[in-house]
């Protein structure tokens, strides 16, 4: 469930719950309700990385992104943090925040029906 993340990946897991973004808080509400009764957590350790919000059972991480995502440097970052996940079988969703906080009811709709496509997929093998 970690995929052999480090204690200091943990450690820095648990000092980010007790500091979520206002986007992050927001989506959380949902996610921690989430209707389709599977259980996402938040700040999640996975390999080297700290997760903003992960589900085991459907092998979904979600990220919501600030402004110090923008950066061409954070780009790259974000795009080898993706692939890494991606290798360990991960399917990844991203948000800005701006999107959270502008398009919210869309954003639940991406997170809904990319959870349709992992159980459909899920059920047909």
């Amino acid at each position: 469930m970690h995929y052999g993340a480090s204690p200091s990946i943990f450690n820095v897991a648990q000092n980010l719950r007790v500091r979520l973004t206002e986007a992050e808080k927001i989506l959380w509400e949902y996610l921690r309700n989430h209707q389709s009764g599977f259980r996402f957590r938040r700040q999640h350790p996975l390999w080297n990385y700290v997760v903003d919000f992960y589900s085991h059972r459907l092998k979904l991480v979600i990220e919501v992104d600030g402004e110090i995502h923008s950066s061409e440097e954070a780009h790259i970052r974000d795009s080898e943090k993706d692939n890494g996940l991606r290798n360990l079988g991960l399917q990844i969703l991203r948000f800005t925040n701006a999107e959270v906080f502008t398009t919210f009811e869309s954003v639940k709709l991406k997170i809904d029906n990319t959870v349709i496509e992992i159980l459909t997929e899920k059920y047909k093998k």
